[in-house]
């Protein structure tokens, strides 16, 4: 299940540029976008929304008033506010919002933020019937027929296009979701995201060879193919391989 978010912001550049850093580096689902609180405060009384990405100077009904609200919801949403405005940043965190982004945005700053809170949404939240039934065998598409395979299975996956390509040791299967998506369903303790276009399988790893940059390429058990890793996955790289 995909974390599903909401932008309440007057001004449509500050949308845009918000919907990029939340579309090219999460898996966040954008349910609606708003130029008005009001109009955001009826929708999330109607429909469930885990995230909320705020303005405070807004018409009608304020940021701050509107964060206020959503937080006496009996299911509270995340709140994220991102504002021009320093001075609100105290009663930001009095109604338990998770961080205070001050505008122009900082790009490393969004992207951080993101990934914390899709991390910490899918490390907590109760696994679905679906979900656990996944947790060893999963169900891919090769030619026109779904196979299911045993996850361990699984030596590596990338990204083409917008499918997942998945390889075992002597198969190469199809996933109609992105490599975030996919990597989800993923047990964390034997798949790493080596690469924004890879999630190998750890034990799997045969060599690990040095290349440019103080990065690596990794070589896989029955595959003939070297998979990068990037430079801002080494230090993590480094520490799952005790190197």
């Amino acid at each position: 299940m995909k974390l599903k978010c909401i932008i309440v912001d007057d001004e449509y550049p500050s949308r845009e540029e918000l919907k990029y850093f939340i579309e090219n580096y999460s898996d966040i689902h954008i349910v609606k976008e708003f130029d008005d609180s009001l109009d955001a405060l009826k929708f999330i009384e109607k429909n469930k929304v885990d995230l909320i990405f705020l303005d405070i100077n807004m018409p009608n009904l304020d940021g701050m008033c509107l964060g206020k609200i959503a937080n006496k919801f009996e299911k509270k949403p995340i709140i994220v506010f991102i504002t021009a405005y320093k001075e609100y940043a105290v009663e930001a965190f009095e109604i338990e919002a998770v961080d205070y982004i001050l505008k122009p945005y900082s790009e490393n700053r969004i992207i951080n933020t993101i990934k914390r809170i899709e991390k910490s949404f899918y490390e907590n939240k109760i696994p679905s019937k679906e979900e656990r039934l996944l947790k060893d065998r999963i169900t891919l598409w090769k030619n026109d027929k779904m196979k299911v395979i045993n996850i361990d299975d699984i030596c590596c996956c990338k990204i083409k296009e917008r499918e997942t390509i998945i390889y075992t040791g002597s198969e190469k299967y199809i996933a109609n979701m992105s490599i975030s998506s996919f990597y989800n369903r993923l047990p964390k303790e034997r798949f790493f995201r080596s690469h924004r276009s890879y999630i190998i399988n750890i034990d799997k790893i045969e060599e690990i060879i040095p290349w440019f940059n103080n990065t690596y390429n990794v070589k896989l058990k029955g595959l003939n193919m070297q998979i990068p890793v990037s430079r801002s996955n080494i230090k993590e790289f480094r520490k799952i391989m005790r190197i």
